[in-house]
């Protein structure tokens, strides 16, 4: 059942062009959508995230962490979308916090017309327990200004904003912040995840934590 649906996550097909040796894709889709509902995944997700930090040496629960987002197309599947004017993508945005080995410690998925700012506030406000320890979390220019200081009014950590040099024209690998502009390279090697294909944002969020968990079973075999 796990191998039918981490084989969906890779390839992208459709449920009902699973291939024989796998369960019949009703029951596939049944079990995905109720571990779903019951937070089977994200548990599991965030046991494999402690397991694979105390492998590298590091406590389970960080100290520190990177926040951004990403802007994806919609298909023709009908459901929730909104317009980036910035990425000009008519579609749902990603925003995702990791730590510094680039693992995954929470994400939200919106419509596309919501600021960066407004989707930190979103994801900041419902962090799970293993972000406890959290003492600061590198962030890039969209998220300066008044959102700093809710933070540092609201939490135990503060944002640490990471700008470009405003004297080069070039590419520049910014400090820190290169770690999450690399996870979200690795959830585009999942081709359910080249585009938002559901019907529902909640849906999205679930894949997410299933292209990470595939991620951290391979490391930790």
């Amino acid at each position: 059942m796990i191998n039918a649906i981490l084989y969906v996550l890779k390839t992208g097909c459709q449920w009902r062009q699973l291939p024989r040796e796998f369960p019949d894709w009703s029951a596939v889709y049944y079990y995905f959508y109720s571990w779903s509902g019951n937070g089977t995944w994200e548990r599991l997700h965030h046991v494999l995230r402690s397991r694979l930090r105390e492998k590298r040496k590091r406590h389970k629960q960080p100290t520190a962490g990177c926040l951004d987002s990403q802007s994806v197309k919609c298909t023709a599947v009908p459901g929730e979308r909104g317009y980036d004017a910035g990425k000009k993508i008519n579609g749902r945005k990603r925003h995702i916090l990791v730590d510094t080995l680039g693992l995954l410690l929470t994400v939200v998925v919106t419509v596309g017309n919501v600021q960066d700012r407004d989707g930190a506030r979103l994801l900041l406000r419902h962090l799970p327990g293993g972000c406890k320890k959290l003492r600061k979390i590198w962030v890039d220019g969209g998220y300066s200004g008044q959102l700093v200081d809710w933070v540092a009014q609201r939490f135990k950590f503060g944002l640490t904003v990471v700008l470009r040099p405003k004297e080069s024209k070039k590419f520049v690998l910014l400090p820190r912040r290169w770690v999450v502009e690399r996870t979200l390279g690795w959830l585009n090697h999942s081709r359910r995840l080249s585009k938002s294909y559901e019907r529902l944002t909640c849906t999205d969020k679930t894949w997410i934590y299933i292209a990470m968990t595939r991620i951290m079973l391979n490391r930790l075999a």
